[in-house]
């Protein structure tokens, strides 16, 4: 039996890891799809993601490229059926657990779509959005697990998040990741959550 190493809710962070949004140990690339949330808006959501461009093809710079309107849309046939799309993310887990972050937690990232969760439609403008590279129904890497727990928690230290979901959850039967491949039960024992958190 694997055993799973729980990121301690003593707070590893300090004023210094987060500046305006920004996290510091995370690699900066900016990404111009973000705005403004809206005014008294409660960040209190985290949803997971998977990406891989083209898809279950890792270790590349496409979706760097991606969110930051850079992707050679007739590098490879996949990206003509993207071609033109606008999207971000607050952070990107690679799958040996590095780190990126596109746009500050304190803006709103374009990586919901069309969602509802909590009762609350347009997710985007109260979440914070992680992508892990991988593909939907495919596993995930231990070192995404201890990278995507110790964000969580620091995430959770500095913003009042109170659900963590997939984009599965806040947008069913239009998206499907990160998919079965996902341990959520290996979150829930990395992380010191209650479990009402979970999906």
């Amino acid at each position: 039996m694997m055993a799973f190493m729980r990121v301690p809710d003593s707070d590893h962070t300090s004023p210094a890891t987060w500046q305006e949004g920004w996290h510091a140990h995370a690699q900066r690339l900016r990404s111009p799809n973000f705005g403004p949330r809206p005014a008294r808006a409660c960040i209190d959501l985290i949803v997971i993601h998977s990406i891989s461009l083209p898809p279950g093809q890792y270790g590349g710079d496409s979706v760097q490229r991606l969110f930051t309107n850079q992707l050679d849309w007739d590098a490879h046939p996949y990206f003509q059926s993207i071609r033109g799309l606008e999207v971000s993310s607050h952070f990107y887990i690679r799958r040996d657990g590095s780190l990126w972050q596109f746009v500050s937690c304190d803006d709103r990232a374009w990586h919901a779509g069309q969602s509802q969760y909590r009762g609350r439609p347009h997710c985007n403008d109260d979440s914070i959005g992680i992508e892990l590279e991988g593909l939907e129904g495919d596993t995930f890497e231990d070192a995404q697990y201890q990278q995507l727990a110790q964000l969580c928690g620091d995430i959770r230290r500095h913003y009042p998040i109170a659900h963590l979901a997939g984009h599965e959850h806040i947008a069913p039967g239009r998206k499907m990741d990160p998919g079965p491949g996902f341990q959520w039960l290996r979150l829930q024992q990395l992380l010191d959550f209650p479990p009402q958190v979970f999906p």
